[in-house]
């Protein structure tokens, strides 16, 4: 197998899957939306003092962008299954992994990315401090490709059981945990003026580790769940 039709087929993989999300723009819209409405809900639940909320800010952007990313999850697979794509792609003479490594990177770029771009505002209406942008934008960009990753272990091995909602939250969010603590707690610890590189090295060792891994375990998963 040579790497021209592999990179072919992780284009191809690439191409269908934002024309799906453009053509389904409004629901791909729905994760920013709903971050959104997270974040706003925090100073209409504990007041507008902004001493109050810069101080929680990491954690309700790291937590508004893992529960965005957490709703669009089964979203990943579902469609390939009801049209029979997911059969096509389990016959297809390229390995299984690569294309769903695509589709994990089209399910990053149309959920998380977006909330990335958006993190100055989500930061700006919680009152986080100008001077922790930029290490709770490099969280996040270290974190977000992580949880989609592992999100996608976790659609493979439901990815054949019906209205799986609830499962998949109560398996992913145990995997999602680490990322959160030490994601916010970069944040938090660079607010306090203490050392926070050894988070984003724990995050981006862990983010190798799942780009080499979790392609292969989803594979592996979705073979299982549709024998």
């Amino acid at each position: 197998m040579t790497d021209a039709p592999l990179g072919r087929a992780f284009a191809a993989v690439l191409l269908r899957d934002f024309r799906l999300v453009w053509r389904r723009r409004g629901d791909a819209a729905q994760p920013l939306l709903f971050a959104l409405l997270v974040v706003t809900l925090f100073p209409l639940a504990l007041g507008p003092e902004p001493q109050i909320l810069a101080k929680i800010a990491p954690g309700v952007v790291w937590i508004a962008v893992l529960l965005a990313g957490l709703m669009s999850l089964d979203t990943l697979f579902r469609s390939d299954l009801e049209d029979g794509s997911l059969e096509q792609f389990l016959l297809a003479p390229q390995p299984l992994w690569v294309l769903v490594l695509g589709k994990v990177v089209v399910h990053w770029a149309s959920t998380a990315l977006p909330l990335l771009l958006a993190t100055p505002l989500l930061a700006q209406m919680i009152y986080l401090p100008a001077e922790l942008m930029p290490p709770l934008f490099v969280s996040l960009l270290l974190g977000s490709p992580l949880l989609s990753l592992l999100g996608a272990v976790v659609v493979a091995l439901t990815v054949g059981m019906r209205r799986s909602g609830m499962l998949l939250a109560l398996l992913a969010l145990p995997l999602y945990l680490p990322v959160l603590i030490f994601g916010a707690g970069s944040v938090i610890a660079a607010a306090a003026g203490l050392p926070y590189a050894g988070a984003w090295l724990l995050l981006g060792a862990a983010l190798v580790l799942a780009l080499v891994l979790a392609p292969l375990a989803a594979a592996a998963a979705l073979r299982i769940a549709l024998s």
